[in-house]
């Protein structure tokens, strides 16, 4: 059975997923791909949220998790990926 301490570190463990998956789709909006290859990117990182989304309800609730993923896609994302 999961302590309350391990159910801490998974939330904050989905939590950095959520956010690194939803800046990597934000720096694709503005990088070199173009067409279909850039919108396979978006979408697979906009899947890959959803289940993350999906575990984390698992472990703090439906809601909890939706307010989260709300915050984290509010958030003002760095301007620049990696390396500009």
């Amino acid at each position: 059975m999961a302590t309350p301490e391990t159910n801490q570190s998974e939330v904050a463990r989905l939590r950095e997923r959520i956010a690194r998956e939803h800046q990597a789709a934000e720096w694709a909006m503005t990088g070199l791909a173009e067409g279909n290859l850039k919108h396979r990117f978006i979408t697979r990182r906009l899947e890959r949220m959803g289940v993350h989304q999906e575990r984390l309800a698992a472990l703090i609730g439906e809601e909890a998790s939706i307010a989260m993923l709300l915050t984290i896609l509010n958030a003002e994302p760095p301007r620049d990926p990696p390396g500009k």
